[in-house]
């Protein structure tokens, strides 16, 4: 019984997208990303003395070089120093807030008051839906499908000719 190029082709399609759905959905669930909860609403508090330890080159809050948010989020940024500070298109007087909702999937490098580097880095992402680790399995499954069809057109015909008995 032989079997045709065509079927191998769609088994071997299938068992990639199969296999990539298996990994894909494995590292999901280990690694537990960020980018799988629901928007929500981060809060950096500037202490009282911010602008003078700046200005002495050093550390006044310990922030990440980048942070990393979902679409929607919202950063709420509370000033409690007595000096005015500013987070990029954010201004915020002392003794007040000043917040920015995240409504695309972007990288920003802020300008920032109440750092030493004066600069700080949002890296504003997707957040994880069923259709997006669906998509992220299809986009490995398809071209390891077509590796393992390609394999089974090349080493099958190979295999039939190194049986015993052929002549």
């Amino acid at each position: 019984m032989s079997e045709s190029p065509v079927l191998r082709v769609v088994i071997s399609v299938l068992l990639g997208l199969l296999l990539a759905l298996a990994f894909n959905e494995l590292t999901y669930r280990f690694l537990r990303s960020e980018e799988r909860r629901a928007p929500q609403t981060v809060e950096l508090v500037i202490p009282p003395g911010t602008a003078e330890r700046v200005a002495r080159g050093e550390d006044s809050l310990s922030l990440p070089d980048d942070m990393t948010f979902v679409v929607g989020d919202t950063l709420v940024v509370r000033n409690q120093d007595s000096v005015n500070h500013q987070l990029g298109p954010m201004f915020i007087p002392a003794g007040s807030s000043a917040s920015l909702t995240f409504d695309t999937v972007q990288n920003y490098t802020y300008a920032c008051s109440f750092q030493t580097g004066r600069y700080l880095g949002l890296d504003v992402r997707e957040p994880l839906t069923l259709g997006t680790r669906l998509l992220g399995a299809v986009f490995a499954g398809l071209p390891l499908g077509a590796l393992l069809a390609l394999y089974s057109l090349i080493a099958w015909p190979m295999k039939k000719k190194g049986q015993v008995g052929d002549a």
